[in-house]
């Protein structure tokens, strides 16, 4: 289900940006009787999309396991970019229609620094203490749980729903150990009995 929330989002995000942009340009190319014909055949549509995006987005806000600095930057650009955008088409402000562009991009933008950064974010002893050093729930607990979510299924940042996964052992002590697009490989950061733990217990991830 996430996936597909995901990809709606992703594609009403492109087409809400190419709205604004097409509008942008004849704004700024001083193309009215354009700009009004445009408004008024994409009005409904516009709407559509508008709604998916901000539902959608919404939706993917909740699931995530936390919430960055960058994400809160990120929503508070999307929804200062719609009055902004409102407020330049109607009055047929240039500086603003152009900036609600700016915004929107900006937010896209964050959101793919935001996936690089959740990706990257490395195991670290700190993450895995002493105490509960082979423990596999511990172990994803603290630092899968950024992609995969708490039960496997939240397939953030293109992490595999793991409650459908039908991987054997090894292989997915493989995936761990040396990775697998776009997740990062964690040999020399994790030992091998930690991903054998961790394999051990997404397993018991799956429906």
């Amino acid at each position: 289900m996430y996936k597909g929330i995901y990809y709606t989002h992703l594609i009403s995000v492109n087409i809400f940006l190419l709205i604004y942009i097409v509008k942008t340009v004849m704004l700024l190319a001083n193309k009215e009787e354009s700009l009004v014909r445009f408004t008024k055949g994409i009005k409904v549509p516009e709407m559509i999309v508008s709604t998916l995006f901000l539902i959608t987005g919404i939706y993917m806000l909740i699931q995530a396991p936390d919430v960055t600095v960058l994400q809160i930057i990120k929503i508070i650009l999307v929804f200062a970019s719609i009055p902004v955008a409102v407020v330049g088409f109607k009055k047929r402000k240039k500086v603003l229609a152009v900036l609600s562009v700016l915004m929107i991009i900006a937010a896209y933008g964050l959101a793919e620094v935001n996936k690089k950064h959740r990706l990257s974010k490395p195991v670290t002893e700190e993450n895995v203490p002493a105490s509960t050093a082979v423990n596999g729930h511990d172990i994803f607990m603290a630092n899968c749980t950024s992609c995969h979510g708490v039960d496997g299924k939240a397939g953030l940042s293109g992490a595999k729903d793991l409650s459908v996964s039908t991987l054997d052992q090894n292989t997915q002590e493989e995936i761990i150990r040396n990775g697998k697009a776009p997740m990062p490989g964690y040999s020399g950061i994790l030992t091998e009995e930690q991903i054998k733990a961790v394999a051990e217990y997404s397993a018991t991830l799956r429906k």
